[in-house]
């Protein structure tokens, strides 16, 4: 029963005979199979003059890729995509030759294909494959599986052929392949590509170690052979005796997984149990157990290795029964118990529930549909694409929250939702759906009211409680959850509730400036309301709502006098008298001219400073306030302003001035500018900073104190030194 294990050799060259040799097994109609031979045909054609680095002629790599997918017994569209994938890009084919000759659907999955190279070839670097050309990859092959299984055995073919490019190019093509192919042919169950992947990307990765693996596999191999083939025999006779139909093969443990084990696990060579295992194979769910009782009974299981993957399948569809056992001379070995199609399914994944059956109505759209539906991760790609603009938060999510997920949690109708370790309630509701997720409020696991921060654990029946009323994501939630996914929506609602509330706040102070300009003219805020419901008005300033009016008032754009001269309102005619009163102006730095003690005061709108250009404006029972020629408060009100001047020899004080510095964002940001003014012996109070997520920025509002103009010129000139400020200003409220 058992066989000698060798390691792969991945340079066979196959010729097309040899391919069609397995498509003709499973393919019998003549029209499919004059298809695919007229597709090999007119890719050796436009492939002609072609070579690849090693100086085969171009057409054997489409050979090898159309070999891959006929083991994996592809579709005829799919033979036929996997020969002309390169043709659009290398050729001077046109996808309108590929779709009149081979049809439509052909024509899709090598546009697909033909799309994905080109967004590689996007490349900013020959050395580096970035995060954004990854995102595109996925997206591209999300669309349809068929994409994903062609693009896969390409990318296998390549790897097997890599000797003949440089080091450099080695190296980058498998890390690459470790950081999209490899992830994404697990998820599809594809074990036999995903394996030998591996294994190719670490022998050009980390040839030392790999060739250390291969020389000690090798001996071990050796070594047990003689207990290996003992062993079988007595599982295989107990077996027959009891009647139960089976198969026995032998595997070895693929190169990466031991690497991994050693490299990454801490673990040492000689004690990686499964290094060698057996795997038998049966008819029924019901003939595995009874062989795993079988077996148990008559060798000694190891604590906590038995696995049982037919019970809980893995999210990529792998089924079988673990176990690790003591064979009579002490070797350890590993086995494996499964039907039939569970091992089809474990070698070939997807590619095997899917297998091309004649006959069977075959529909690629209801097959792409029902795929989705037992593999929701692949739609999961798509959707992560769309929520996350970011090309590395997309990769951070794909592998934290699909390519890692191993906790595997039921709902209560039985569905099973895969997700990453240490993940919440609040993580399951958001994968079910986003909705879901903002309006929970708690959640039942195994039928007990739990909190959202809950740890979820393998087998656990998660219910989600909504409410209507929810208040949605709070900062808290941020928390708990642990998907990348969850976190990066709860973000964007948070901002989103922030921007609403900032923009309900600039309507209000808007809305309060306007009302005081009104008031000036004795128009109270019900008839200022009424004036400006005007729809040219709103067109005059480049508003489509009054809220959006009130908004940009608020930034001082446009000033309120520049709203009541468009309405063209008139001051009301009023005796302005100066009412002199006899005050102690002394500690002031202005006077007016030609006017004895009168109440003086400095605006705290535009706060000024000697060396500004100053006018006074003339309030009804308070005096006279001082404010900046360009104050936009005193715009329009001529009658009410008089001639006021600094006071000569003011001698050493300073002013509070409010400023504003705008500057994209760093750390120690704050530090800088408070170390610079205290340096310039210059006061600050009321420092306030507000962090902008969109654009990466922070805007800095602070009250400084200063002595004069000419030294607020000095400052502000100071404070744009500063590494990443850029802007520095007045503020005038």
């Amino acid at each position: 029963m058992s066989k000698e294990i060798t390691l792969k050799n991945e340079n066979v060259l196959h010729t097309f005979d040899e391919v069609k040799e397995h498509f003709y097994v499973y393919i019998t109609k003549a029209e499919s199979r004059e298809l695919i031979n007229s597709a090999y045909e007119f890719a050796k054609y436009h492939h002609r003059n072609q070579f690849r680095k090693s100086g085969e002629p171009y057409i054997h790599h489409l050979i090898e890729v159309c070999y891959i997918l006929a083991e994996l017994n592809c579709s005829p569209a799919t033979l036929c995509a996997g020969l002309l994938h390169d043709v659009v890009e290398d050729t001077d084919v046109k996808l309108e030759e590929i779709a009149e000759k081979f049809g439509q659907d052909v024509c899709d999955i090598v546009d697909s294909l033909t799309k994905i190279q080109r967004m590689k070839l996007s490349h900013r670097t020959e050395d580096e494959f970035v995060a954004e050309d990854h995102r595109k990859i996925f997206l591209g092959m999300a669309k349809d599986v068929r994409v994903i299984v062609v693009k896969l055995a390409d990318r296998l073919h390549n790897m097997r052929t890599l000797d003949s490019l440089s080091p450099v190019r080695q190296q980058v093509l498998s890390r690459e392949t470790l950081e999209v192919f490899v992830p994404i042919a697990h998820r599809l169950g594809i074990n036999t590509i995903k394996s030998e992947l591996e294994d190719l990307s670490l022998k050009y990765l980390n040839p030392e170690a790999y060739n250390d693996i291969v020389n000690k596999l090798k001996v071990r191999i050796k070594n047990r052979t003689k207990s290996l083939d003992s062993l079988t025999k007595r599982i295989a006779d107990i077996l027959f005796e009891n009647k139960i139909p089976f198969e026995i093969k032998s595997r070895e443990k693929s190169i990466y997984s031991i690497y991994r084990k050693i490299y990454e696990k801490g673990h040492n060579f000689d004690d990686i149990f499964d290094l060698l295992a057996i795997r038998i194979i049966t008819e029924t769910e019901l003939q595995c157990y009874e062989i795993l009782g079988i077996i148990h009974a008559t060798y000694k299981p190891i604590p906590g290795r038995f696995k049982d993957y037919i019970a809980m399948p893995k999210p990529n569809m792998y089924q079988s029964l673990h176990t690790c056992i003591i064979a009579g001379d002490g070797n350890i070995f590993e086995v494996q118990i499964r039907t039939k199609e569970m091992d089809e399914v474990a070698e070939s994944g997807i590619a095997a529930h899917w297998r091309y059956k004649e006959g069977s109505n075959y529909n690629a759209k209801a097959e792409q549909k029902e795929i989705e539906e037992k593999l929701h991760w692949i739609k999961d790609l798509v959707n992560l694409g769309d929520d996350q603009t970011d090309a590395k938060g997309y990769m951070e999510s794909l592998s934290q929250d699909i390519f890692n997920a191993n906790v595997y949690v039921f709902t209560p109708k039985g569905k099973v939702v895969d997700l990453p370790n240490g993940s919440t309630p609040l993580d399951f509701a958001y994968k079910i759906h986003t909705g879901v997720g903002d309006s929970a409020v708690g959640a039942i696991i195994n039928g007990s009211l739990v909190p959202l921060n809950t740890s979820l654990k393998t087998g656990d029946v998660v219910e989600i409680k909504t409410s209507k009323t929810s208040q949605g994501p709070n900062e808290g939630w941020l928390k708990i959850a642990k998907t990348s996914f969850a976190r990066s929506h709860i973000k964007k609602v948070l901002m989103r509730k922030e921007a609403e509330l900032r923009r309900e706040e600039r309507i209000e102070k808007g809305y309060d400036t306007l009302v005081d300009a009104f008031k000036n003219f004795n128009i109270s805020a019900s008839e200022m309301e009424k004036m400006l419901d005007n729809d040219k008005l709103l067109e005059n300033f480049g508003v489509k709502t009054i809220d959006d009016l009130y908004i940009n008032v608020n930034q001082r754009n446009p000033v309120p006098s520049a709203i009541i001269e468009y309405l063209d309102i008139k001051p009301v005619k009023e005796e302005i008298k100066l009412e002199k009163r006899t005050v102690d102006n002394s500690n002031l730095p202005v006077y007016v001219p030609g006017v004895g003690r009168i109440a003086l005061s400095l605006g705290t709108c535009c706060t000024p400073i000697p060396g500004d250009d100053i006018i006074g404006y003339i309030t009804k029972g308070k005096g006279v306030t001082v404010h900046r020629r360009n104050c936009p408060n005193i715009i329009g009100k001529k009658e009410r302003l008089i001639d006021v001047l600094w006071k000569e020899n003011l001698g050493i004080k300073t002013y509070p001035v409010d400023i504003k510095i705008e500057a994209n964002d760093r750390g120690n940001l704050i530090v800088d500018i408070m170390n610079l003014l205290a340096s310039r012996k210059v006061a600050v109070t009321a420092l306030n900073a507000h962090f902008h997520p969109q654009t990466l920025t922070t805007s800095i509002s602070a009250t400084i104190f200063i002595s004069d103009a000419k030294t607020l010129t000095d400052i502000f000139n100071a404070l744009l030194n500063i590494h990443s400020v850029y802007e520095v200003n007045r503020v005038i409220h």
